[in-house]
């Protein structure tokens, strides 16, 4: 992860001499907060039917924006640019579901936890399994991308489970409802919109995590103002309940593992 983040900024030119992040006072003299979203990460952010962004961080970046008095710029911002466009001046603060990580936060700030990416297991009514452990039989056959990190993490977890390895989100969810797969172990809250085109299977979710990552946003290290009033306007976003029903509308299903409002940080 270390060599990819920081060859992600030799690439563009930016690991001898990061360049002076925009202050608070700047963002607010100039009117917008530049956001980086990814345009390809539904319903996270994507492109709609109007050819305009759209999905949960396209709400709560307008929430965000709005809290801070200014117009919001959303930055398409692939998932290996997050760090490098916030290091370089490009973007003011990065969403996309950054997961907070000891190697990025050698490199950027972050602020309290947006929300969580709960691993976990997405199955049916047809196994009994009671925890992501009960899966290590030759009976199951776990649904998997491709190229995902967790194919290799749950060969050495669960070696007597069968493997199908699919090409997207939706293949996965298709997979199990058809009954070519048993269950899908995976931050599962980004599956649950899926299994609505599916509607007369009985979906079911074992919460026994594997475990939880917490996803903040991205601020310039040392941008201690914009990183404080974004704390603030989390907790109320939080506390009134807003980030949470935001995910449902966008998701189908609740946050797994909800993030409690923070009001110390």
């Amino acid at each position: 992860m270390k060599q990819l983040i920081i060859a992600g900024l030799i690439t563009l030119g930016l690991a001898a001499s990061p360049a002076a992040a925009r202050s608070l006072d700047d963002i607010i003299s100039d009117g917008t907060i530049r956001i980086g979203v990814n345009p390809n990460f539904p319903p996270m952010s994507s492109y709609g039917d109007s050819n305009e962004l759209e999905g949960f961080d396209i709400d709560i970046g307008r929430k965000l924006a709005e809290a801070l008095g200014v117009e919001a710029e959303f930055v398409p911002t692939e998932s290996q640019q997050r760090v490098p466009f916030i290091v370089s001046d490009r973007i003011d603060i990065s969403m996309g579901a950054l997961t907070r990580t000891v190697e990025r936060d050698k490199l950027i700030d972050f602020t309290v936890p947006l929300h969580t990416e709960a691993m976990a297991t997405l199955t049916t009514t047809k196994v009994t399994a009671e925890s992501w452990k009960d899966l290590n039989t030759s009976d199951i056959t776990l649904v998997n991308m491709r190229g995902n990190w967790s194919v290799d993490f749950l060969k050495e977890q669960l070696p007597e489970a069968k493997v199908l390895l699919v090409d997207t989100i939706a293949d996965t969810v298709r997979a199990v409802a058809q009954g070519r797969g048993d269950a899908i172990v995976e931050n599962i809250d980004f599956f649950m919109k899926f299994t609505e085109n599916y509607p007369d299977v009985e979906w079911r979710v074992i919460e026994d995590t594997v475990f939880v990552g917490f996803c903040g946003i991205g601020v310039s290290q040392g941008n201690a103002s914009l990183q404080s009033v974004l704390n603030i306007a989390l907790y109320d976003l939080h506390s009134s309940g807003t980030i949470n029903e935001t995910w449902e509308k966008w998701y189908g299903a609740p946050m797994l593992k909800p993030v409690p409002a923070q009001p110390y940080f």
